[in-house]
């Protein structure tokens, strides 16, 4: 394996862009930030919206909302109908949502740059051992047949696309905590 320092300055911006993909493709999970701890805003649920409520005894339920009131919420799992006390409560999460779109347009442009970089760099490494003897597939007058940039591009768009739409980033987002 090379050395980090003998690497062409091409690998590196691929090694930076491959890095910024997959980082931003680990901002899912549990959100960290509390959007209210008031009851009051449970009522903007609406019935069908996917929650997750975890109680004191650390048990978690994951369904669809159904209803609120002052001392509970009801949700609908897939055994039926449950209810659960707001004393027991400790936190309620909704599903949040997937940019999906967003994820494709990103994957698009970091695989499709990539692409290109790499085919560049392919490109000029042919170029660089080109004998003006070989044949008519080389030119010897100008800069090097761009086809390669083209065809990474391409692929790496194709690529991009695919893993952008797969990426969940969703997570969900804390509605409630009980105050402790």
């Amino acid at each position: 394996m090379k050395s980090l320092r003998t690497l062409p300055p091409a690998a590196f911006v691929v090694l930076a862009l491959l890095a910024a993909c997959f980082g931003t493709g680990t901002a899912s999970g549990q959100d960290s930030k509390v959007r209210s701890d008031n009851w009051d805003k449970l009522k903007s649920l609406t019935p069908g919206q996917q929650i997750r409520i975890v109680t004191n005894d650390v048990r978690s339920y994951e369904g669809g909302f159904e209803s609120l009131t002052n001392e509970a919420i009801t949700l609908r799992l897939a055994s039926g109908e449950q209810t659960l006390a707001r004393e027991d409560i400790l936190r309620i999460s909704e599903a949040g949502r997937n940019p999906q779109g967003r994820n494709m347009l990103l994957g698009t442009a970091v695989g499709a740059g990539a692409g290109l970089v790499i085919g560049a760099a392919i490109n000029n490494r042919i170029w660089d051992n080109v004998n003006c003897t070989e044949g008519p597939a080389f030119h010897c007058s100008g800069p090097p047949n761009p086809h390669w940039g083209i065809i990474l591009s391409a692929a790496g768009g194709l690529g991009g696309v695919i893993i952008g739409g797969r990426v969940p980033t969703g997570g969900w987002h804390d509605l409630y905590r009980a105050r402790r």
